[in-house]
């Protein structure tokens, strides 16, 4: 799969799902004013994953046009161990780096599963995209946005209630629909 399919494909995900159900009030200003990086990290060796993490936090710090961005790692953390395994190295990168209260990181996976919840609990695909994601965020413009908005710390739960009302077999068919590139 080309990484311009994978690109795409990500993006249906953010406008289709997470901008569609509003998971993230605060990513359809970013959508529309198209200032969301996209890019993929096709190597699958971990080094060459932190790297690429690394040069998108220096190319974040360095061009404030770009708001976000979503770094893709579509190969070598396909098992969802794995990938919280990158994340926890993201995490310490992030901190080595020295760009711990600059960025912080959000994260999404295809298995995605919180902690205390079933594999099948539709609540999991909140987070659950059609790639493995590392999301790349200024603390600053997130700090900014929550203080917009009515009781931010309600956003989660009215979240998860929602996609137990719609339903796994809902939200898992919207994922396939994604990746099938249907329209």
């Amino acid at each position: 799969m080309s990484q311009q399919t994978i690109i795409d494909q990500t993006q249906r995900w953010v406008q289709e799902v997470v901008v569609k159900f509003n998971f993230c009030p605060f990513a359809r200003p970013e959508v529309d004013a198209k200032r969301i990086r996209y890019c993929v990290v096709a190597e699958q060796d971990r080094q060459t994953q932190l790297a690429a993490l690394n040069h998108e936090l220096l190319n974040l710090q360095q061009n404030d046009a770009i708001a976000t961005t979503l770094l893709i790692v579509p190969r070598g953390v396909e098992g969802f161990y794995d990938f919280l395994d990158l994340v926890d190295q993201a995490n310490e990168l992030i901190v080595m780096q020295g760009f711990d209260g600059e960025f912080q990181l959000a994260h999404f996976h295809p298995d995605y599963c919180f902690a205390d919840a079933k594999q099948s609990d539709p609540e999991n695909y909140t987070n659950r995209s059609p790639y493995p994601v590392l999301h790349l965020l200024r603390e600053a413009m997130m700090e900014e946005a929550l203080e917009q908005f009515e009781h931010p710390e309600k956003i989660p739960e009215r979240n998860i209630e929602y996609c137990r009302r719609r339903g796994a077999e809902y939200f898992a068919q919207q994922l396939a629909t994604i990746t099938a590139g249907k329209r």
